[in-house]
């Protein structure tokens, strides 16, 4: 009896083994992630940092793009939009931007969609004397027509009324358009 007890439980032991050492296991299918945006829907863990990054369990790291804003913040700032906020028509612009960034107080803001196509123009307008080169606030309404793309690029340009190529200066922000 105790001969038969032995042999099962071997039998056991073995039929066990022999499936897992054989289990291939259900293999989750690869995604490519390519993108900070692909990252993050994929919920991969996101850095709390500025710009957010993204890293993914093979060690990758992708960072979100916000446009040349770091570069340029000690020239001009935005509270809104911000990068690759989600925007209606029409779009509440305000910031503030150093006095040499306008001229007779104002600047241009144009709006591109994902193609580079231009799709609307506007004016900021200073909101104090722009006299100075401290920062100075401004606001503006852009008014645009529907984009076929998920996405575009804000850009703000220097008044540079000397047309001269070396006095040239943007901001250019990412953003999304509402209900695409």
């Amino acid at each position: 009896m105790k001969k038969l007890i032995f042999i099962g439980i071997l039998i056991i032991a073995l039929v066990v083994l022999f499936f897992v050492l054989n289990y291939k296991g259900v293999e989750a299918p690869v995604i490519a992630i390519n993108s900070f945006e692909e990252c993050a829907k994929a919920g991969y863990p996101i850095l709390e940092s500025y710009p957010r990054q993204c890293k993914t369990p093979d060690g990758k790291t992708f960072v979100e793009d916000i446009g040349n804003e770091l570069e340029k913040i000690d020239l001009i700032k935005l509270e809104n939009p911000r990068p690759n906020q989600t925007i209606v028509n029409p779009l509440f612009i305000k910031g503030e931007a150093r006095g040499y960034w306008f001229f007779e107080a104002s600047f241009p803001i144009r709006l591109y969609d994902g193609t580079g196509k231009e799709i609307a123009l506007t004016i900021a307008q200073a909101k104090s004397d722009w006299m100075t080169e401290d920062f100075v606030p401004f606001e503006a309404v852009l008014e645009f027509t529907a984009s076929d793309t998920k996405e575009g690029i804000l850009v703000f340009k220097k008044d540079n009324p000397s047309g001269l190529p070396e006095l040239d200066d943007e901001l250019r922000i990412p953003i999304k358009f509402f209900g695409l």
